[in-house]
C-alpha cells in the first residue's frame, strides 16, 4: 500500500531542505518565501534492519524495501483559507496526503529571514492550525444545511449520524480545535471517513534545529512539546541542514562515524520514516525467496487475506491460507525448511491477524 505524508510549514523553515535529505531530489532550496511553487514529490526507501538480515540468510537475487511517498507542500501563510499566497493550491495538495509532517523553525540565524520577523514556532504552528481549521470550517458550513435537510426526510440512519458528526466538527473547529479532538465513536469515525478534513490527518511535528541542539533540544523545542502535549502527536527533533550535510557523504562508514561525532545512533531522517508509519499504524510481512525478499507495508490488525491483498488482489479475492514464520525464529534457524522441519512454520487461515515481521507464504485459488 502507498504512504503519502505531506511535509507544511511556513515559508523558511527548512522543508524543502529537509525533503532533499529524504527523497535526495534536489528540491530548490533558498531564502525568500515561496521558494517552493509547484509540490516536490519523493519516494524513499524504509529503513529496516530485518532486511539486511534476511538478505544474508536467503541470499536472494534482489532486495526490495517498502517505500513512502513523500510530497513538499510550498509554504502556507496567514489567509491560506482565503486564498492568500497561492493557499488555495497548497491546501488542495495537503488534502491528497495520509498523514501531515509540519516543520517547524526551532533555531536562530539572523542568515535566514523569518516570513514574520521572529522566531516562535508555537505561533507559527498556531498560524497552520488555524488556516487548515479555517478551511475544514468552510467545508463543514457548505455541506451541513444539505446534510440537514436529508436528515429530516431520510429514513436511513446514515445521514443521521453524518449530521451529528457534522455538527461536532462544527462545535470543535469553532472553538479553535483541530477535527482529531473529537472523539467519536466507532461508526460516526466510518461515517467521517467521506468528509476527508485536513485536520482530521494525523500529524507529526518536527523541530528543525541547529546543529548544537540535535540531541538535547532547545527552548523552542521545549516550548513545542509543551503547546502539542495534549495532542497525542510525536515530536521530532531534527537538523535538516545537517542531515542534508549526512546525505552527501558517500559511504555507510562515514554516515555512522558523522552521527556518532554528534552523539546520535541513527539519522534524524530514519527516525521521521519510523515515526510516520507509527503515525498511520501501519506495520510490514515479508516474503522471501531465492528471487525476492521483499517488504510489505499493511495497516496494524489487518487479516491474512487483506496483507495478502497488499501484494495482488487476487492473492486476498482467492485467499486459501498463509504459511507463516516468525521473523526471530527465521534468524534462529536459518531457513524455511529449518523452519518447518523444527515446527515453527505455521498455517494460518482468514482469521489470522498479521504480525509485524512476520515472514508469509500465501496460498491462493482464482
Amino acid at each position: 500500500m502507498a504512504l503519502k505524508c505531506g511535509i507544511v510549514g511556513l515559508p523558511n523553515v527548512g522543508k524543502s531542505t529537509l525533503f532533499n535529505c529524504l527523497s535526495n531530489a534536489k528540491a530548490q532550496s533558498a531564502n525568500f518565501p515561496f521558494c517552493t511553487i509547484e509540490p516536490n514529490v519523493g519516494v524513499i526507501t524504509v529503513p529496516d534492519d530485518r532486511l539486511v538480515v534476511l538478505e544474508k540468510l536467503v541470499k536472494p537475487q534482489r532486495v526490495q524495501p517498502t517505500t513512502v511517498e513523500i510530497v513538499d507542500i510550498a509554504g502556507l501563510v496567514k489567509g491560506a483559507s482565503k486564498g492568500e499566497g497561492l493557499g488555495n493550491k497548497f491546501l488542495a495538495n495537503i488534502r491528497e496526503t495520509d498523514a501531515i509532517i509540519h516543520v517547524l523553525r526551532c533555531f536562530e540565524d539572523e542568515n535566514v529571514t523569518h516570513v514574520d520577523g521572529s522566531v516562535d514556532p508555537v505561533r507559527d504552528k498556531e498560524v497552520i492550525d488555524i488556516e487548515l481549521q479555517l478551511k475544514d470550517l468552510e467545508t463543514i458550513e457548505t455541506r451541513l444545511p444539505k446534510v440537514e435537510k436529508m436528515a429530516k426526510t431520510a429514513k436511513d440512519n446514515e445521514s443521521k449520524k453524518l449530521y451529528e458528526v457534522l455538527v461536532k466538527y462544527r462545535d470543535a473547529l469553532n472553538e479553535g480545535r483541530s477535527a482529531r479532538t473529537v472523539e467519536l465513536s466507532d461508526q460516526e469515525q466510518k461515517v467521517a471517513q467521506s468528509l476527508f478534513l485536513l485536520t482530521n490527518k494525523p500529524v507529526m511535528y518536527v523541530c528543525n534545529v541547529d546543529e548544537a541542539s540535535v540531541v538535547t533540544g532547545n527552548k523552542h523545542v521545549a516550548a513545542v512539546t509543551e503547546a502539542v502535549k495534549d495532542e497525542a502527536a510525536d515530536v521530532l527533533v531534527i537538523a535538516a541542514q545537517t542531515e542534508s550535510e549526512i546525505a552527501e557523504l558517500e559511504t555507510f562508514e562515514e554516515r555512522q562515524m558523522f552521527l556518532e561525532d554528534l552523539g546520535l545512533k541513527e539519522s534524524g531522517v530514519a527516525k521521521l520514516i519510523r515515526s510516520a508509519y507509527h503515525l498511520l499504524d501501519l506495520q510490514t510481512y515479508f516474503t522471501a525467496g531465492e528471487k525476492e525478499v521483499r517488504a510489505w507495508t499493511f495497516p496494524k490488525g489487518a487479516l491474512a487475506p487483506q496483507a495478502a491483498g497488499v501484494i495482488h488482489t487476487d492473492f486476498e479475492k482467492g485467499f486459501i491460507r498463509a504459511e507463516v514464520i516468525k521473523y526471530d525464529d527465521y534468524v534462529k534457524y536459518g531457513s524455511e525448511l529449518a523452519c518447518k522441519e523444527a515446527g515453527k512454520m505455521n498455517v494460518e487461515g482468514k482469521e489470522y491477524v498479521v504480525c509485524d515481521g512476520d515472514i508469509m507464504h500465501f496460498r491462493f485459488n482464482v
